[in-house]
């Protein structure tokens, strides 16, 4: 059984980091790609960024590229997602995701709120 634990959110003023941390289990992680997902109040589901199984690709949505850096550990299942100069605008609960035999996989996901 596929598990995603994440963790790291919290209350963060404007212009502030925050670092996500996504523990898996349950599947062969290191042999697949892992997203991160955010929703904030009111909104759908949006993807934010996307990193291959060894870590080579990354890709970013548009209005977090420069700010958000995805990075993995495959010595420790983990995926991470470090926030830099974070808005208003990134407050959302924040998920990770797997796409593994056919299903997409979700944590519990962690909330961020920025706000002075």
């Amino acid at each position: 059984q596929v598990q995603l634990v994440e963790s790291g959110g919290g209350l963060v003023q404007p212009g502030g980091s925050l670092r996500l941390s996504c523990a898996a289990s349950g599947f062969s992680f290191s042999d697949y790609g892992m997203n991160w997902y955010r929703q904030a109040p009111g909104k759908e589901r949006e993807w934010v960024s996307f990193i291959s199984n060894g870590g080579a690709r990354r890709t970013y949505t548009g209005s977090v590229k420069g700010r958000f850096t995805i990075s993995r550990d495959n010595d420790k299942d983990t995926v991470y997602l470090q926030m830099n100069v974070l808005k208003p605008d990134d407050t959302a609960v924040y998920f990770c995701n797997v796409y593994w035999r056919g299903l997409d996989w979700w944590g519990q996901g962690t909330q961020v709120t920025v706000s002075s």
